[in-house]
């Protein structure tokens, strides 16, 4: 058990190795540091990353997931979604930010993707206002953008090292979204499906690392869904003018539970042992959960 002086509000072991297991932070103070749990007395990386709370933190290149450099994306109320190497100090290696006289966006969420080789990263980024933003590392640039009408509070690609494949975004208003990543139109993105799960705000979305069409979201009403996705007979067609356009497919629940009168805040899956999860919630609860018969579906 560790107390630091600033509220932690997230974290993130995924830009580190297995045997460092350095975990790095966002704070309410907009601070980035990375722990070593072992000596926690001093960060090994510390940095003023953000004007304003971080509200959201993700790891690529550690743990064995993603090609390329280790990094660390942080996601701030102040409007910027910067991205961070540890080897390098004090300054981000990509800073997204509103464009000169746009207005500033509490971005909720962010998330890392397309890391399958040296060269290929993208960042995803959610904001209060319903804005989903698609940032392109290698060329760095503003690859594609939408508004699904709510905020949204988590977005996770279904596998961070993999050519992107399908993407879920949650919103505030109990909405998920499943966009198809594998074909872009040039006018309308990517085809997506959506879901009302629940009239309560969605918090997470997390895939099960054994299977990338498996789900779950965690509500504010204090349950948990777990959704598959079914893929189209074709995920791709022509439009008119002969370019290619994505065609979503569909989901389905397969299980929900209530474990809480309060909102379940977070959650994560085990890489190792299939079907096992964690899960915390307002009610100051850590809860350990698991999952059978996934090999059925």
């Amino acid at each position: 058990k560790i107390e630091k002086a600033k509220p932690i509000k997230c974290g993130t072991f995924g830009a580190t190795s297995l045997q460092q297991r350095y975990l790095a932070t966002g704070d309410f103070g907009g601070n980035l540091n990375i722990w070593n749990l072992e000596a926690p007395e001093i960060p090994v990386y510390s940095v003023k990353g953000h004007k304003e709370i971080i509200n959201s933190i993700d790891g690529v290149g550690g743990l064995g997931i993603g090609e390329g450099a280790p990094e660390i994306v942080t996601g701030s109320r102040d409007g910027t979604v910067k991205v961070w190497d540890p080897r390098q100090k004090d300054t981000p290696v990509a800073n997204m930010e509103p464009v000169q006289g746009e207005s500033k966006r509490d971005c909720w969420t962010v998330a890392f993707g397309n890391a399958y080789n040296q060269e290929e990263r993208v960042v995803c980024a959610g904001y209060d206002n319903g804005d989903i933003k698609l940032f392109d590392l290698k060329t760095m640039s503003l690859r594609w953008e939408t508004n699904i009408k709510n905020g949204v509070c988590s977005v996770e690609f279904d596998r961070k090292d993999i050519n992107m494949n399908k993407l879920v975004a949650t919103s505030l208003e109990g909405k998920f979204h499943v966009f198809d990543m594998r074909t872009q139109h040039p006018t309308k993105g990517f085809a997506s499906v959506s879901e009302k799960a629940q009239k309560s705000t969605i918090w997470q979305v997390r895939h099960l690392p054994q299977n990338r069409d498996i789900f779950m979201t965690s509500g504010g009403a204090g349950s948990l869904h777990l959704w598959k996705y079914e893929y189209p007979a074709q995920r791709s067609k022509k439009d008119s003018e002969g370019a290619e356009m994505g065609v979503a497919g569909s989901v389905s629940l397969l299980q929900n539970v209530t474990l809480s009168t309060q909102p379940i805040s977070s959650l994560d899956w085990s890489p190792d042992k299939k079907g096992l999860c964690v899960c915390g919630a307002f009610d100051q609860t850590v809860r350990v959960l698991i999952v059978t018969k996934l090999n059925k579906v």
